[in-house]
């Protein structure tokens, strides 16, 4: 019996296939961009924040096919026909690695690319794993600007290997875009500081946010979802010992995020009596948001995050 995922995999590739086949000859080859300084270099970026990065980097010696949209778990991800097209045709694959698309393999193989894929997780010091089954550790790096600059730095060493005549170019973004990293990275700190010491402590929908914290030095309480995998759930003495451990610890608000419901954020929120930040107010914590969102882009993700995140452990309004 095949796996829903499995069963994509194959209808996309089939259909892929069938268009190679209807194309004929004509179809430009994609496995030596230098043989065409004109043309882009064809680029997949598994999440939205590493296509993010990827077109920072690239500018506009790069053309960009993101495979996740904006707010939708990573968990949750099916290839469609595009998407097989544009994997079967790239000249490097780019992913966030640390075990968060664990589909991306089977995935590679269906639509038969054999090109450069470049893992952005290379260089970062991982944290441990939560005991569910991400035993890879968290994937979610991002979280941490100086992580970036180390995932922008391997993304760009990926580029000019595929392209060294724009070597030079990939570089000089690259420096651009760490500036702006570094620059972000002093206004989150300084904007934390205003919070007092004893409330700064966040209550989130997953497990998500552990390079943050850990950056910024803010306690984690604990998460309406026991893991760093969305799919995972509270059982009731669990729900019962969160609410305990937020009434204890004088928890100022729960965090809900955009790409996840808030139901049972709301519901514990009401049973520990603390404000649950939601809707618009919502944390970007697996995805970055639609284009027009606070959240459009990584360096507006992460400026969100932390303004909602202040205003809400000082009691303030945005």
């Amino acid at each position: 019996m095949l796996s829903p995922l499995a069963r994509t995999l194959s209808s996309a590739a089939l259909i892929v296939l069938f268009a190679a086949g209807c194309g004929g000859s004509d179809k430009p080859s994609s496995s030596d961009p230098a043989s065409d300084p004109a043309r882009p270099l064809k680029v997949v970026a598994t999440t939205t924040q590493v296509a993010d990065f990827a077109r920072n980097v690239g500018g506009d010696r790069v053309s960009v096919h993101q495979l996740l949209r904006p707010n939708v778990d990573p968990h949750d991800y099916e290839p469609s026909p595009a998407d097989m097209q544009a994997i079967s045709e790239a000249d490097v694959l780019v992913k966030n690695g640390v075990g968060l698309e664990k589909w991306l393999d089977e995935t590679i193989s269906a639509a038969g690319f054999d090109g450069p894929v470049v893992d952005a997780s290379q260089g970062i010091q991982i944290r441990k794993g939560d005991g569910s089954e991400e035993e890879a550790g968290d994937p979610h790096i991002w979280h941490n600007p100086l992580n970036v600059k180390t995932m922008v730095a391997t993304i760009e060493k990926g580029f000019a290997a595929a392209d060294p005549d724009d070597a030079a170019a990939y570089q000089a973004n690259r420096a651009t875009y760490d500036a702006k990293l570094d620059a972000l990275d002093g206004e989150i700190a300084k904007k934390l500081e205003s919070v007092p010491a004893d409330r700064r402590k966040l209550v989130t929908n997953h497990d998500a946010f552990g390079y943050y914290l850990d950056r910024y030095k803010l306690t984690f309480v604990g998460s309406i979802i026991p893991s760093f995998d969305t799919s995972a759930e509270l059982s009731a003495k669990q729900v019962s010992d969160l609410v305990a451990k937020i009434k204890t610890t004088g928890v100022a608000a729960i965090f809900s995020e955009a790409s996840l419901p808030p139901k049972t954020a709301e519901a514990i929120g009401r049973e520990a009596g603390v404000t649950v930040v939601a809707g618009e107010d919502a944390l970007y914590g697996d995805s970055l948001g639609p284009e027009g969102s606070a959240g459009a882009t990584y360096l507006q993700m992460e400026e969100h995050n932390t303004d909602t995140i202040v205003n809400a452990l000082r009691g303030t309004s945005a």
